[in-house]
């Protein structure tokens, strides 16, 4: 495979994502579709800094893409940690987890 079906892979995952991100009316669909475009981001980085830098380079600056990749997992475990406490705060307040059904987020 070659750099750009890799990025075709990971511009139509995004867009899925993206998709469910505005369609979707359900917290725990719009946090998966979050999770796949973070996911997309990591394919496009990691692809990006193997194909684009030489082999024969420094092996530090080869790894950059798989240094941004670790940093974008780290924070989508927050994101997820942080949005599936929001979701059970809301279900045992609201006992809903639909955007739609949600009118205030105040405590």
């Amino acid at each position: 495979m070659n750099l750009e079906s890799f990025l075709i892979l990971s511009a139509i995952l995004f867009c899925i994502g993206l998709t469910g991100v505005l369609i979707k009316s359900n917290i725990i669909a719009i946090l998966m579709s979050l999770e796949l475009m973070l996911n997309s981001v990591n394919i496009a980085a990691v692809a990006a800094s193997r194909y684009v830098t030489p082999i024969s380079a420094d092996p530090s600056f080869v790894l950059w893409g798989n240094f941004f990749a670790i940093f974008i997992i780290t924070i989508a475990a927050a994101e997820v940690a942080l949005g599936l406490a929001i979701v059970m705060s809301l279900y045992k307040s609201k006992n809903k987890i639909f955007i739609d059904k949600i009118s205030d987020l105040k405590g």
